[in-house]
């Protein structure tokens, strides 16, 4: 039996979905941003998540009206899930999706959920919003399921239908039912799940254990730092070992590995368990930016610069290098912390939007050729355009005592060196 597939959120997770399943049939995309829909139907994507050729040919009807759902009887839900201030888990998102698609669904429909969750949301906090609202029951009236998005803001390579996908449903047939939906899209093919619960499981352990890893590279560097040990250099020398993992220091930002610990640890803790590993691993990087912005000072001083009201300009605001999406990056730590020690802070980047840079964190971005020379440059994301800049260019950008700070160790240090560039990297 044919379905007919609604999405409900279309960011840097469902627009892909939404485009992998209108390039085979029609296809229903759902935003409440009436702006995003309006430069969907344009052909334009902000994010960059899917090509101009893809998003023109799909058969999308892109809409902001709820009713129009009612056309679909297999509903993706691909909105954020946030944490809070004090990084609790925020449902908002997620509350209100249901809500909207509560009011459409119909019997036989099904409603899948790719947003990251801790286990039991699907069932404990989703459900009975859709009972509530629907005023049917599920398992005899609808059906739901669960299949956590793996989509990696800013990869060519890894994307959606190229990703093995995890299935999950609400008893056998639906299982089946949602396993043969996502195949007719995904090459890579599926994982059926035992249960949704397995399945959100699943989601939230693949980036705790990426968290993990990065934070013991990011102590590591710590450490080394004050050793006097060049962390690269460590790193490249272990990597010869063929069963040493490749994990590198930096700062842990996105809405995916610095944001889903939280839903793990929010769970256990409401179980009675307080986790000490997974909240060990998320303070150290929670604390990277800091680090980096407190050894740029010393360096400062160091090179005999004058801290107060100098002028330090960081290279990228994104939370990761060839993607624009700002949404939790930790950049902005390490500009607060300069902030306060007194410091003038001049921010660009090769691909955010400045009105959403100011809006998000309230920095304006500086063209580049706007960019005064400063007492020092943080190169703090890794996008293209910095990875191709010189030691000539990198220290056009600095006054008379160059100092670079390079975050993910983009360039040789010997060749800054013999430019006359003092460099630290993390």
């Amino acid at each position: 039996m044919h379905r007919t597939v609604s999405v409900i959120g279309l960011g840097y997770v469902g627009l892909p979905v939404a485009v992998a399943f209108g390039l085979k049939s029609r296809t229903i995309g759902f935003d409440v941003d009436v702006e995003r829909i309006s430069e969907l139907r344009q052909g334009r994507d902000r994010t960059g998540e899917v090509t101009p050729d893809d998003l023109g040919r799909a058969d999308i009807l892109f809409t902001s009206a709820p009713e129009e759902l009612r056309q679909a009887d297999f509903h993706i839900v691909a909105v954020p899930t946030p944490v809070d201030d004090a990084k609790r888990p925020d449902l908002t998102f997620i509350i209100r999706a249901s809500e909207t698609v509560g009011k459409i669904l119909k019997k036989g429909d099904i409603v899948v959920y790719e947003s990251t969750v801790y286990p039991g949301v699907t069932e404990e906090e989703c459900v009975p919003i859709l009972e509530r609202v629907s005023r049917l029951v599920c398992g005899s009236d609808f059906a739901v399921g669960y299949s956590p998005e793996r989509i990696n803001p800013g990869d060519s390579e890894h994307t959606f239908s190229k990703i093995r996908k995890i299935v999950s449903g609400w008893d056998t047939e639906t299982l089946e039912i949602v396993a043969s939906v996502y195949e007719s899209v995904v090459v890579a093919g599926v994982h059926r799940a035992a249960t949704i619960r397995v399945a959100e499981a699943a989601k939230v352990i693949e980036n705790t254990q990426r968290d993990l890893n990065i934070a013991l590279v990011n102590e590591l560097a710590m450490i080394f730092d004050r050793l006097d040990i060049d962390t690269n250099d460590v790193l490249e020398a272990a990597g010869t070992k063929w069963n040493f993992l490749g994990f590198k220091p930096g700062l842990v930002g996105g809405h995916c590995i610095g944001v889903d610990p939280y839903y793990l640890t929010h769970k256990a803790e409401k179980i009675g368990y307080i986790p000490q590993v997974i909240l060990s691993g998320r303070r150290i990087n929670d604390d990277m930016g800091k680090f980096i912005a407190q050894r740029t000072i010393k360096e400062m001083i160091r090179a005999g610069q004058n801290v107060l009201d100098a002028t330090v300009t960081v290279l990228g605001l994104t939370f990761k290098e060839g993607c624009p999406d700002l949404r939790n990056s930790r950049v902005i730590d390490i500009i607060r912390e300069l902030e306060d020690y007194g410091v003038r802070v001049q921010v660009h980047d090769a691909l955010a939007d400045p009105e959403e840079a100011l809006v998000e964190y309230g920095v304006s971005l500086t063209p580049f050729d706007r960019l005064i020379p400063a007492a020092a440059l943080i190169v703090a994301v890794a996008h293209q355009e910095y990875r191709e800049l010189t030691p000539g260019q990198l220290k056009s950008l600095t006054n008379s005592r160059p100092l670079v700070v390079d975050v993910k160790g983009l360039y040789e240090r010997q060749a800054l060196a013999a430019a006359g560039i003092r460099v630290w990297r993390l």
